[in-house]
């Protein structure tokens, strides 16, 4: 890495020169850092805006999933049938889905190689367990802390190769050539938040051959979210230069504590906590999901399969599916306006409507888990304790005490299966651009769960693969590489003037516009759609957008990175909400974890009112035969794009044959 001093207009800037910067900290950008320096490039840095602040690092649920290809035990399996079933989730391109499932035992024993105590038996065994969407008891954990421990052991790697890290700077811009056929990406701007008061504001030049990008899921785009709140999300920066997003209408929603945000999956639910609801002050408690189920025993059932259903799924709503729970939950919370809680101090109770909990009363699956478990006993609190006591002591550590007080929930964006669309190396449609983890939208409708950590790993992999074995060369030599981006660079620096010399006194003006983003998103665009709300709200985050172009403030320097921040995802939450028009407007219904409202459908329960009708998208419909692909042109136009769903390639494995290729360095490409 070579450092230069540049003159733009008044300022002087910093300029890094080198063959790849990586854009945030979480596991898939520590990973591909790590593989790139293990594959012979070490002219990389890591530039972060707060080295650990993403959702791998503060995320995680009762018993974290990480997805692979199983390993013990006698049930057959191979990447092909991983593959298979990946690509049986629906609108999941099969080359990319035969890619994560033939690189996940790589990707997987580098984590445990690095140290990621993920447990095997004497013998040497990685036992798995089944998770959602998954046939062959692939699944795997380390505890409610998977990822966090992925992270853990990926930055001491990062630590222990002496990789360059650029802590607290945001990344502003994306800078590009296109002088070329194709659009390429050629470095970055980012503002230093530790030197904003300079002449120069902080901003850093990076002149790079590839730029990886890991800043998760827009996450920020939501207010009701399970998302760590330093997670926000870059989706912009590359929606601004012409990356292509696909599949941005699929996301996944599914219950979580909001006092402290942690999804409440599997065990949490396992155990049959009591659900009840309140006033906004905390008083009228009653359990309100009795008026809704005919009997304890269907209503204990239901909420046991929600551990193991967890995501909310249009499919498992009609006869007293777990997801009806999930519809009662936004019912009571978003349209009476009460505050919804689990008590697992208490077994639930009819309540004089239902008679009273009792094990007898369960579903076969739920009395023989809970059997063979041993927990058929005692309160909810007792038989989490008896099956999974870090459970209970993640809340603690965060000073919550579920064996004492109640845990307030609501339904949460949790994952964002789409994102921006890359090939097998998970390049992007802008040239040397490589989206990694979940800002990658490899995922489609359904996906096993646990299998987003899979994804993270194994293109971080893929693309240093690819980085190291065909962009290894150096970036463009300074001159050349401002000849090209200057303008970039001075429209840019533009804003941060007029943004500072505004002189607004509206200390509450970025706050109110976070505001109006997550509201909108939340009440139109989450778990429960409609055709009206929807074209209201892209109306509206289209208008907001524009007045946050042109009417640019802060009040002081400090203000400059929530600024470009709210820029981010003000243009994304414009473009998801154009995905989302898009496909009701070729009659999308309910699919994946998204109910749309449709007055011809059918409704969820007897009890419930007849907004709530709805029907599933069926299996023949466009938008379950080809994939939603959009972007921007140069001219800020929105285009749209229904593309064909590639298929898993039929390989040539014969050994000679990949042999040959792979002397000659033919695999590569």
């Amino acid at each position: 890495m070579e450092k230069y001093e540049i003159k733009l207009k008044d300022i002087t800037l910093p300029l890094y020169s080198l063959n790849t910067i990586i854009i945030g900290s979480g596991a898939a950008s520590l990973s591909a850092a790590v593989n790139l320096v293990e594959m012979g490039q070490s002219d990389i840095a890591i530039v972060t805006d707060q080295w650990g602040g993403g959702t791998s690092n503060n995320t995680g649920s009762d018993k974290q999933t990480y997805y692979k290809l199983s390993l013990a035990g006698e049930m057959a399996d191979s990447p092909r049938d991983m593959a298979k079933d990946l690509f049986n989730g629906g609108c999941m391109h099969g080359d990319i889905a035969l890619c994560e499932a033939q690189n996940s035992v790589q990707a997987f024993l580098n984590l445990v190689r690095l140290g990621v105590p993920f447990p095997h038996d004497r013998y040497g065994a990685f036992v798995g367990y089944k998770t959602d969407h998954d046939p062959r008891q692939r699944a795997t954990s380390a505890g409610p802390l998977t990822s966090h421990l992925m992270f853990a052991a990926l930055a001491r790697e990062v630590r222990a190769k002496n990789i360059p890290l650029f802590d607290q700077h945001q990344i502003i811009g994306l800078l590009t050539d296109e002088n070329s056929n194709q659009k390429k990406v050629i470095g970055a701007l980012a503002l230093n938040k530790k030197r904003l008061q300079e002449d120069n504001f902080g901003l850093v030049v990076f002149n790079a051959r590839n730029v990886i990008l890991g800043t998760g899921g827009p996450a920020g785009i939501y207010k009701t979210s399970v998302y760590p709140e330093s997670q926000l999300g870059s989706s912009g920066l590359a929606f601004e230069i012409g990356a292509i997003g696909n599949n941005l209408t699929e996301w996944q929603y599914g219950l979580a504590s909001i006092k402290f945000r942690w999804n409440l999956s599997g065990t949490y639910q396992q155990v049959i906590p009591r659900y009840v609801s309140t006033d906004p002050a905390g008083g009228d408690e009653r359990e309100f999901l009795n008026d809704y189920f005919p009997d304890m025993g269907t209503l204990a059932t239901a909420i046991f399969l929600k551990g193991y259903q967890w995501p909310f799924d249009p499919r498992k709503v009609m006869n007293y599916g777990s997801s009806l729970i999930d519809i009662l939950v936004y019912q009571e919370t978003v349209i009476n306006g009460r505050r919804v809680f689990l008590d697992f101090q208490r077994n639930p109770s009819g309540a004089g409507v239902l008679e009273d909990f009792s094990f007898d009363l369960l579903g076969a699956e739920a009395y023989t888990y809970l059997e063979k478990s041993g927990a058929l006993f005692g309160t909810p609190i007792e038989r989490l304790s008896k099956m999974n006591q870090p459970a209970i002591d993640l809340y603690r550590t965060h000073g919550i005490d579920i064996s004492r007080e109640y845990l307030e929930i609501a339904v949460c964006a949790q994952h964002n299966n789409g994102g921006l669309k890359g090939n097998i190396w998970w390049e992007s449609n802008i040239q040397h651009l490589f989206p990694v983890g979940e800002v990658n939208g490899t995922h489609g409708v359904y996906r096993p769960g646990g299998s987003a950590l899979n994804s993270g790993q194994v293109g971080a992999l893929r693309a240093a693969l690819f980085i190291s074995k065909r962009y290894n060369q150096p970036p463009a030599d300074r001159d050349n590489f401002l000849d090209l981006v200057l303008p970039q660079l001075e429209q840019k620096y533009e804003k941060v003037k007029q943004a500072v010399n505004s002189n607004t006194n509206d200390e509450s003006f970025h706050s109110n516009v976070r505001d109006e983003i997550q509201q909108r998103m939340s009440e139109a665009g989450a778990h429960i759609r409609s055709l009206e709300k929807i074209q209201q709200a892209t109306t509206e985050a289209w208008a907001l957008y524009g007045r946050l172009k042109t009417n640019i403030s802060v009040t002081s320097v400090q203000e400059l990175p929530m600024l470009f921040r709210n820029m981010d995802l003000c243009l994304t939450h414009a473009i998801y909400l154009e995905a989302m028009l898009e496909y009701l407007t070729k009659d999308g219904k309910s699919r994946g974890s998204y109910l749309v409202m449709e007055p011809s459908g059918d409704k969820p329960c007897a009890q419930l009112g007849d907004h709530w009708k709805f029907s599933l998208t069926e299996t023949d419909a466009l938008m379950n035969q080809k994939i939603l692909e959009i972007s921007l042109d140069k001219n800020g136009r929105v285009n749209k794009d229904w593309v064909e769903i590639r298929p898993i390639p039929d390989e040539d494995i014969w050994f000679e044959n990949v042999w040959n290729e792979y002397l000659k360095d033919n695999i590569v490409k």
